[in-house]
């Protein structure tokens, strides 16, 4: 039961950061991200359709695509399509029909859509679970037919890009490399308890574990309820911080890291901070967060000094995003997550924004129109303006914020961490997630070290990874 309170909050987390993904603005979704944004203004809308002269030329027999996710990528409530949509259709006269189905079941609908001849043309990537369990399924086919992403157009992304193929073959799509978790606090928390601003520390390149371990134990207190750490994703976003993810691809092998130094090295912190009870107790709360499992609850009422979640949480009304605080006043911030003060680097635990394209898809020339469309979008200055001038306008975004934001895509694309750990098999992302990636900091008193976890784990890890590289091979 335990379990499957966290992996119901976990699925709600990748459903959301998911809708909120779409192909637009540099450092970030576009000005009208799935279900959150206004419409545009005829003014940015006229924007936008200049940018259509800067699109190949191609004559689609085909101008429809069709896609299955877990959301919507179509406009909902009146409002406007995203900047992709509305190229697509201004250039090429294309259209997107969708099959929405639920996070749980997804990818059972797409085995029967294709088994069946009825494929759709593509999925969303952002869930970070397609890779490399899709290539080695048959579920999805190589993208190089249809989008040369060795091209000029792609050559900002190519090394991200690489990042995601087999055998020469790139399984992915990726318009670009996102922030995954970063370092939400409440400033007037930080100034209440004479704490030095994370992001001055940043900026000075001082915001490292130790700084973030003291504020985390100063702060707590449990007899008063305060608690440093809340949230579903502190243990991604602090393990990561290291720069080695878990489970990776090395010279087209899936391996683990379970025994890298660098992860020992946080691992062994995030232990010695559960020891010091810094984590709200979500085993006494159901397994979930301050406020059961409210994003933001806690750091508005002073009673939490960190949420470690993705930058969507606070991508959204004042009055959907009051639990963090008064975000016109300037009261809410976030960082990257820390450094290892040893390191000069800044490593950004990392998802990628793209799309497959679906075994057997039946108009693999429209997906690839739909991707130029979509990268155009995202490095057009004038959709980032325009989703800046939401952010501030809708969802009273201050200009700290706004640059923070770019700077944390910055570091997506510099110093990504991108960890497969969900994309190899079903088992393996049981096994991580219930008994490795949390198991130096699990809040219910079971706590382990790491050599603790990764004896314990390791072999049937392997086991595992050598099952999927042998049908990979095969």
């Amino acid at each position: 039961m335990k379990m499957a309170k966290r992996l119901l909050a976990g699925s709600f987390a990748l459903i959301m950061a998911a809708s909120l993904a779409s192909c637009g603005g540099k450092g970030g979704s576009d000005a009208s991200s799935e279900g959150k944004a206004s419409k545009f203004e005829k003014k940015q809308e006229e924007q936008v359709n200049k940018l259509v002269t800067e699109l190949p030329d191609k004559d689609l027999k085909n101008k429809t695509i069709k896609w299955l996710a877990h959301y919507k990528i179509n406009p909902v409530d009146g409002k406007a399509p995203s900047a992709s949509i509305q190229l697509f259709n201004k250039k090429y006269g294309g259209k997107i029909t969708e099959t929405i189905t639920t996070y749980e079941t997804r990818y059972d609908q797409l085995a029967t859509l294709v088994m069946s001849g009825k494929s759709p043309d593509f999925f969303p990537a952002d869930d970070m679970d397609t890779f490399p369990k899709g290539a080695i399924k048959n579920m999805f086919d190589p993208v190089d037919d249809y989008v040369d992403l060795s091209a000029d157009t792609w050559a900002d992304v190519k090394d991200v890009n690489d990042q995601f193929s087999l055998n020469g073959k790139h399984y992915i799509v990726v318009i670009e490399p996102t922030p995954d978790i970063v370092c939400f606090y409440n400033k007037t928390t930080i100034e209440d308890n004479g704490f030095e601003d994370p992001a001055e520390l940043y900026k000075e390149g001082k915001w490292d574990w130790d700084v973030f371990e003291k504020m985390c134990k100063d702060f707590t207190d449990a007899e008063e309820d305060l608690y440093a750490l809340d949230g579903y994703w502190y243990t991604r976003g602090i393990e990561q911080s290291c720069g080695v993810p878990l489970i990776t691809i090395e010279d087209g092998k899936i391996v683990q890291n379970l025994s890298d130094p660098e992860v020992e090295k946080i691992q062994d912190r995030m232990y010695d901070l559960q020891k010091n009870e810094v984590c709200f107790p979500r085993a006494d709360n159901d397994w979930n967060t301050r406020g059961n499992g409210e994003n933001g609850n806690g750091l508005g009422s002073y009673q939490t000094l960190f949420i470690p979640i993705g930058i969507w949480g606070i991508e959204d009304t004042p009055e959907n995003t009051k639990l963090f605080g008064d975000i016109a006043a300037g009261e809410v911030m976030f960082v990257p997550m820390p450094k290892n003060p040893e390191s000069d680097v800044y490593y950004m635990a990392a998802r990628v924004h793209g799309f497959t394209l679906c075994h057997n898809a039946p108009n693999p020339e429209g997906f690839a129109a739909y991707m130029d469309c979509c990268k155009l979008a995202n490095s057009s200055d004038v959709v980032s303006k325009i989703w800046d001038e939401q952010l501030k306008k809708d969802y009273k975004w201050t200009d700290e914020l706004i640059e923070m934001r770019k700077e944390c895509y910055k570091l997506a694309k510099e110093h990504p961490v991108f960890d497969l750990q969900e994309g190899v098999s079903a088992d393996l992302k049981t096994l991580m997630e219930q008994s490795v990636r949390e198991g130096t900091m699990v809040t219910n008193g079971e706590a382990k070290s790491w050599t603790e976890v990764r004896t314990e784990n390791e072999s049937a890890v392997n086991y595992l990874l050598k099952e999927a590289n042998a049908e990979m091979k095969g």
